[in-house]
């Protein structure tokens, strides 16, 4: 399996960033796709960085 290049909670810091502006925003921002913002929250959803301990 791929090593992912951002921790979890990195990318709930993201996907919360993203909750706050623009998912394009937030994209641009972290250098990340759209659509990885949008997988991740599918995966993730409404966790907290503190959820995930």
């Amino acid at each position: 399996m791929k090593k992912s290049r951002f921790s979890e909670e990195q990318m709930v810091r993201i996907l919360r960033e993203a909750d706050r502006s623009s998912v394009a925003e937030a994209a641009k921002q972290n250098a990340v796709s759209e659509q990885t913002i949008y997988t991740w929250r599918k995966r993730f959803g409404k966790l907290e960085a503190s959820g995930l301990l």
